[in-house]
């Protein structure tokens, strides 16, 4: 199929179609475009959009600014803060050190994790697998220890062992689902140990490489990075008139295994190429990483939903000033990448979006 490209101020197609009609590839690409321009026309989205089928690009949009204070207009290969999917990529890791017999899913973190983290009674009770799938008990280090600190301590994986000493845990671990960035973070403990690398040299390594991501990264925000959108979030109506603020000083200095690193759409498509073809792990690696785990539509380290048009994998992302979604339909071949450097943005559209792939005929 050829690729559309539909700008915005040429767009005269208005949808019109019931809910239950399905919809050509044209179709969708029309509503799709239509319903983005709708969010832009009231700024309610900034970023960019990517829709393909397979390994062919159908559909990509770059909107909104990188910069409100430059004027510089975000583009295709602006690079996003991901929030919380950079979950995929430390569990894909976790799943190739596995396939290579360097650990296994039952192994109790204490192997990997020394009690400078957490106290052994905790940790023996905690296996890799836990931690995968968000039932291990722990919580988040966006805590209040983190909420006092400067960002500026935060660079390597070692430096948030301040935010995780003294954690407690909610329940017996695999007792129930709880979603935790403490337990992702602790995944990149075990890449470290297990590797004996840097846990983002790894990341570097074993998945944008070989994808061919080649702007991805946890970019060290108090350094200049090019083409990087900035987060910026609306304050409440009030004195300040509901005006932008951008997100610099609230979120991580650097990003790491639970999130906060930064890609392209064009580089999550790649990943998710990269995954489906095998290229990355295996296909008994990727069922397990792809399988809803504990009935929470969660596998090892991905977001898995059972729809009415097929499984579709991937994981979003959240925080102020940061939303991003990456929606892999396994059934129907369709992939969605959606970044936005405005809160929540990205969901709204991508799950609009992901409403319009399910209506898709073959």
């Amino acid at each position: 199929m050829k690729r559309l490209t539909i700008p915005f101020a040429l767009l005269l197609v208005t949808t019109t179609l019931q809910a239950s009609e399905s919809l050509t590839r044209e179709q969708l690409i029309e509503a799709v475009a239509e319903r983005t321009a709708s969010m832009v026309e009231g700024d309610g989205f900034s970023g960019t959009v990517l829709i393909a089928e397979g390994d062919e690009i159908l559909w990509t949009t770059a909107v909104g600014e990188a910069s409100k204070r430059f004027h510089v207009s975000n583009r295709l290969d602006t690079k996003f803060n991901l929030g919380s999917m950079n979950k995929m990529f430390t569990s894909t890791v976790v799943a190739l050190l596995a396939e290579e017999g360097k650990l296994t899913y039952e192994d109790p973190i204490a192997k990997y994790v020394d009690e400078s983290w957490l106290p052994k009674q905790m940790t023996e009770r905690i296996s890799v697998r836990h931690l995968l799938t968000h039932t291990s008990g722990l919580g988040s280090y966006f805590n209040q220890t983190y909420m006092e600190s400067s960002r500026m301590l935060f660079r390597a994986v070692d430096d948030y062992k301040p935010l995780v000493q003294g954690d407690t845990l909610a329940f017996e671990p695999g007792s129930r689902y709880q979603y935790s960035n403490t337990g992702m973070l602790l995944l990149g403990v075990v890449i470290e140990k297990v590797t004996g690398e840097d846990y983002f040299e790894v990341i570097r390594k074993r998945i944008y490489e070989p994808a061919g991501m080649k702007n991805s990264d946890s970019y060290e925000m108090d350094r200049p990075v090019e083409n990087l959108a900035i987060g910026y979030d609306r304050g409440e109506p009030g004195e300040s008139g509901g005006e932008w603020h951008n997100n610099i000083y609230m979120h991580v200095l650097k990003g790491g295994p639970a999130g906060g690193g930064f890609s392209t759409v064009e580089d999550l498509h790649r990943f998710a190429l990269a995954m489906l073809s095998g290229e990355l792990v295996s296909v008994s690696s990727l069922d397990l990483l792809w399988t809803d785990q504990v009935g929470a539509n969660y596998g090892f380290g991905f977001a898995v939903a059972d729809s009415s048009s097929g499984k579709i994998v991937g994981h979003s992302g959240g925080f102020s000033g940061i939303s991003a979604s990456l929606d892999i339909h396994v059934d129907q071949g369709f992939i969605v990448a959606v970044l936005s450097n405005y809160s929540q943005a990205a969901g709204i559209l991508a799950r609009d979006i992901r409403g319009l792939v399910q209506r898709t005929a073959d």
